[in-house]
């Protein structure tokens, strides 16, 4: 039985969507070569995929989520406020964090534990898991150097690069005519599993089309967050997001051009 890594806690961090680009980065490689770290990233996946396809959600009731802030407030020996403490989020994950409690489970128990914990009671209505870490994703390869791992505009290039690096053969198409240049690509995580991302530049836009294999999930609504679009899609066997600061009608456009492709969701 292969020892617990000493890297769980910042994968589970990187997981949740906690960390700096550089620290993401860290870990992003440290999950193509540990033994035991993308295990437990596909345990959190699994958790969040029946979450959201079985469990039903319930907004926490003002006092409930007032009474969690006290009960930490006294674990932490500090006097129980009035009101609920905007650090309650912090100190629920810093009390998991513990390591009494994080050495009385396993890793992966720990993290199904925490993820219901987030998605129950401190997820916002409407807020979902998925165009979260498809945002965070994106805004890592924008602030760090991590846009592209194959740079190239030849899709004969980009495309077999994907092979023995991810698990799906996405799309690639040069849509140069159209205003949208093919750069490259790079393999990413979004949601717990290892993505393609092919990357496009419009003028000084970057878009970031992610694809995954389609396991039947309920992809979110199309809309936009923190300033970005995203178009979430199902064709050939894979999910897709787009995503890009764009303005919308732009990114529709490539959107419909991937799609009007061939078989899998665009041009060979």
């Amino acid at each position: 039985m292969l020892k617990p890594c000493d890297k769980e806690v910042p994968v589970q961090a990187y997981l949740d969507g906690e960390l700096d680009p550089a620290s993401a980065i860290e870990v992003e490689r440290h999950l193509e070569t540990c033994p035991t770290c993308p295990e437990m990233a596909a345990t959190v996946h699994k958790v969040r995929q029946a979450l959201r396809s079985e469990a039903s959600y319930y907004r926490a009731p003002p006092s409930l989520r007032h009474n969690i802030g006290v009960h930490l407030d006294r674990v932490d020996g500090h006097e129980p406020t009035r009101s609920r403490s905007p650090g309650v989020i912090e100190r629920i994950k810093s009390f998991w964090l513990r390591p009494w409690f994080a050495g009385a489970a396993t890793g992966a128990s720990v993290t199904a534990a925490i993820a219901i914990l987030l998605v129950v009671l401190l997820v916002r209505p409407g807020e979902d898991q998925l165009a979260q870490d498809v945002t965070a994703a994106h805004l890592r390869s924008l602030m760090a150097d991590h846009l592209i791992d194959v740079q190239s505009s030849d899709k004969h290039t980009v495309k077999p690069w994907f092979d023995g690096h991810v698990d799906v053969s996405p799309p690639v198409a040069d849509f140069v005519s159209q205003g949208f240049r093919l750069a490259g690509g790079r393999v990413d995580y979004v949601d717990g599993r290892r993505v393609a991302a092919v990357v496009y530049r419009h003028g000084a836009h970057i878009i970031n089309m992610f694809s995954w294999l389609d396991d039947g999930s309920k992809l979110p609504p199309d809309g936009s967050r923190n300033g970005f679009h995203l178009r979430f899609w199902h064709a050939g066997g894979l999910a897709f997001c787009a995503i890009s600061d764009v303005a919308p009608d732009e990114l529709d456009t490539f959107v419909n051009l991937v799609k009007s492709g061939a078989p899998g969701g665009g041009r060979e």
